[in-house]
C-alpha cells in the first residue's frame, strides 16, 4: 500500500464516530474485543468486528491474540504521522502569529 493510500485509510478509519469512541477507549490500555463488544449496548458483535477490521487495516489497532481472546492495542503512530504531515505545518504560522503579538505586547 502506497503512503498516499495509507494515509487514506487512516482518515477513513477516524471518520468514523465509533471507531474514534474504540480509540478512546483503547487510550487507556488493550482491552479484548469481548469488552469492547460489551462497551457498545446497541450494536451487534458483527459490527463492532468490522469496525476493528477498519482500524486494524488502517494500522490503528494492534491485534495480538492469547489463547481465545482477541487483545486490541492502540497504536498511535499513523495519527503522529497524519499530524506531521497535515497539521503541523498548518498550525506552525499560526504558533509563530501568537508569539510575534506575545511578544508585541510585551
Amino acid at each position: 500500500m502506497s503512503r498516499k493510500d495509507f494515509q487514506g485509510a487512516v482518515f477513513k478509519a477516524l471518520a468514523d464516530d465509533r471507531r474514534r469512541e474504540i480509540l478512546d477507549l483503547l487510550k487507556d490500555g488493550p482491552k479484548t474485543t469481548g469488552e469492547l463488544c460489551a462497551h457498545f449496548k446497541r450494536v451487534d458483535r458483527c459490527t463492532v468486528m468490522q469496525h476493528l477490521g477498519v482500524l486494524e487495516g488502517a494500522d490503528l489497532v494492534i491485534v495480538k491474540k492469547s489463547g481465545r481472546n482477541r487483545w486490541n492495542y492502540l497504536n498511535v503512530v499513523p495519527v503522529q504521522e497524519i499530524y506531521d504531515r497535515w497539521i503541523s505545518q498548518y498550525a506552525r504560522p499560526s504558533v509563530e502569529l501568537l508569539t510575534r503579538l506575545k511578544q508585541d505586547l510585551e
